[in-house]
């Protein structure tokens, strides 16, 4: 359900204003046929009684009054509506940029990609990414063994996939769980799971149950409407007042066709700042904004648009992210770098995670989110997102994260 500030109707057009020497024209006028009137057709005793000034004057005279209190009438009548007609409008756009400007805490984070170890610290893993290491190599594949080019998580050689991909979830839930167990346990928990794999469904229920049980966390979860961003935008709209917690868990396994992808898993939670004053919260995660159509100008104008929901400036962002883009899409994001501006030239500015890592699916904005927020959360200013999802046709998002608030003293 997105904010759409572009289909706000215009304003009201405003009536003309009476033009006073036309009317004061028109008096004289009126006051001379009312005259030329008495003398054609009055009989001579009418025009030598004072009812012939009364009637050859008076009557237009009223006549022009008249007309002159129906035409301000009409005036004020037009100006009135389209007062209140500009007033509606007005307090519709107040509301939905305050609806628009919506935005989330960031409380818990997770990431587990290729370049990160098992047992190894997620800050030697962000060091990687920013420094442009890239994992994508030729290697065999989870579904035949043959040598393609892909980036895989790190795993023991002779696990099988099951057991793999629960020691990914487990620790997925591991890094999550600490700012869990400083909440409630009645703390509702919404639970966004995105799991792309070529293992069967009912496995991956599976797997997930044993990691969850095996986690400790003990909220309870339900399922979010919704899949991607979209779930967030929809959540942004309608449970903004939610005293539950938004957790996302999106996973790229062993997928139908590994050439070029990422195997990823991420972790987030997320609170919403009106109702959650438990934990500090990381970063802020503003509305995402989805281009409308596959063009230069609805990208261009999702990016600004994203940008104005913090309300923030372009060059006020520090580094850009990319994940989840076609290639066909690299133009379009050229001609917006350029036209916005955002970060785009130095290397230390731009993260293109999918020339580092490969193409992470479903799960690709989850991705660049939580990569952000964790530079965010080492001290870094505004980061800004572009992401796509697993198929081509879909639009681009833009998604600004920003710093958290210092604690007041």
């Amino acid at each position: 359900m997105p904010v759409r500030l572009d289909k706000i109707p215009a304003l009201a057009p405003r009536p003309a204003k009476p033009r006073i020497w036309l009317w004061l024209g028109l008096l004289p006028l009126l006051l001379l046929l009312g005259m030329g009137v008495m003398l054609l057709f009055g009989s001579q005793s009418l025009q030598q009684s004072v009812s012939f000034w009364t009637l050859g004057l008076g009557a237009p005279l009223l006549s022009w009054c008249l007309l002159c209190f129906g035409r301000a009438l009409m005036f004020f009548g037009q100006q009135y509506a389209a007062d209140g007609w500009d007033e509606a409008r007005e307090l519709d756009l107040i509301r939905k940029v305050r609806c628009g400007r919506r935005s989330q805490q960031v409380l818990g984070t997770s990431l587990f990609s290729a370049l990160r170890e098992p047992g190894e610290q997620g800050t030697a893993q962000s060091d990687a990414l920013l420094s442009g290491s890239s994992a994508l190599e030729a290697q065999p594949c989870w579904l035949d063994g043959s040598p393609v080019r892909h980036s895989r998580l790190s795993r023991l050689s002779d696990e099988d996939p099951e057991l793999t991909l629960f020691g990914i979830l487990e620790q997925v839930l591991a890094e999550l769980s600490p700012a869990l167990a400083k909440m409630p346990q009645d703390t509702p928990l919404a639970l966004l799971l995105e799991i792309d794999s070529h293992l069967p469904q009912n496995l991956l229920s599976r797997i997930w149950r044993k990691a969850w049980s095996a986690s400790g966390i003990r909220q309870s979860t339900v399922p979010v409407t919704g899949v991607g961003l979209d779930a967030l935008d929809l959540w942004l709209d309608l449970r903004i007042d939610d005293h539950a917690l938004l957790m996302v868990v999106a996973v790229q396994f062993s997928p139908t066709q590994p050439a070029g992808t990422a195997e990823v898993a991420v972790g987030l939670l997320l609170g919403n700042r009106l109702t959650q004053t438990t934990l500090p919260a990381i970063a802020y995660l503003h509305r995402p904004e989805q281009e409308r159509g596959l063009t230069h100008e609805h990208l261009l104008y999702a990016a600004r648009q994203a940008l104005d929901w913090v309300p923030l400036t372009a060059q006020s962002i520090e580094r850009l992210w990319r994940a989840g883009i076609d290639a066909r899409r690299e133009g379009a994001i050229a001609a917006t770098l350029n036209a916005v501006p955002l970060p785009k030239q130095p290397k230390q500015e731009l993260c293109d995670l999918d020339a580092l890592l490969g193409h992470a699916g479903h799960a690709s904005p989850w991705l660049a989110i939580v990569a952000a927020a964790q530079t965010l959360e080492r001290g870094a200013g505004p980061q800004f997102v572009f992401s796509g999802g697993s198929t081509s046709d879909a639009g681009l998002w833009g998604t600004v994260l920003t710093p958290a608030s210092p604690p007041s003293k």
